[in-house]
Formats: structure tokens, sequence, C-alpha cells
């Protein structure tokens, strides 16, 4: 499958229906009803969860990144706060309760799904957890976790680049060594 961006996807006006002549342009505006959509990046939260100097990575159960390293996150849905977003995805991908988060940086990605691609915005949070529960993986989602201390050998498959400059973010204000 060939992966395009999602402004080329705009064969048509969403719209009225009208035959799209500027396919590719950025914002996608309508010559007939005069629709517009600028393809704004969609919101995502990453969780840098940490026990002490080690950091939790899971491994991605599917596609895209299917069987590289990951953060426990996703995507900020409608009528939630990026807070309750990224509580949200910590429970349903690992099973756990934040007992705080704090905002660590953000980055811009690109989300590849079914050869249609999205502008991301993912921000990032220290996560701490309550250490008295296990981690419970959605396996529709993730097949394993490791609690890590960081090296070339993780950061190197990691399913999204942005999630690894948040990590050597991480580890830059911990002063870690590789």
């Amino acid at each position: 499958m060939i992966s395009r961006p999602i402004e080329n996807c705009f064969q048509f006006c969403p719209s009225c229906g009208a035959e799209n002549r500027s396919v590719g342009s950025v914002p996608f505006r309508c010559s007939k009803c005069e629709y517009a959509n600028f393809f704004g990046p969609v919101a995502a939260v990453g969780g840098l969860i940490v026990n002490q100097s080690q950091l939790l990575l899971v491994r991605r159960a599917r596609d895209p990144g299917k069987g590289k390293w990951g953060l426990p996150g996703g995507f900020v849905d409608r009528n939630e706060t990026i807070e309750e977003a990224l509580a949200r995805e910590v429970m349903e991908e690992i099973g756990l309760k934040l007992s705080s988060s704090n905002y660590l940086i953000s980055f811009p990605n690109h989300y590849d799904y079914r050869g249609m691609v999205a502008p991301v915005i993912d921000l990032f949070y220290i996560c701490k957890i309550d250490a008295s529960h296990e981690i419970a993986l959605d396996q529709n989602e993730l097949d394993h976790f490791e609690w890590v201390h960081p090296t070339d050998a993780y950061l190197n498959q990691m399913a999204f680049p942005s999630n690894r400059r948040a990590i050597e973010h991480w580890m830059s204000l911990e002063h870690f060594e590789n």
C-alpha cells in the first residue's frame, strides 16, 4: 500500500461532493461551496512512566510500528482534556492508574493509518503509577513491556520518532549515559 498525505486523499469535497481541482493543497478549499479543511494536527499523548531511573517501554502488537517499542498513550478523544486522555490511555493499555503526571515536551509526528498519513502533535508527560498494582497489557495493542534504562538498542527500535525524541529529552534532564 502506498502512503499518501491526507490532503492528497481529498479527491472530492466532503461537504458538497464537488471534484477537487487542487488535490494536495493545504488548506483544502472547495470552489463550489467554500468548505475548508486545514488538515491541522490531531492531538495524542504519551506517558513516560518512570520508576526511579527506569522507564516503562511497551512493544506494539499492531501497526503502525508492530513489534517496535513505544510509550503508553494514544489519541485524544473529542471533549476530553489532554490529562484525561493520558489517564484513559494508560488505564486502557497497561491497566494502571496514574498517581501523577507532569508535562514534559511536545513534538510533531505523522501517523500512517492504512496508507493515509495525518499530522499529529504528541504531548509527553512524565508519569508515576501506583506500584502496588501489576501491569496488565491490552493484548490487542501491546504484546510485551520492559522497565529499562533506555539505550540505543531500544531507542533505535522505537515505533515513532517523536517517542524517541521525548525519551532523549527526558534522559538529558536526568543526565543519563547510553
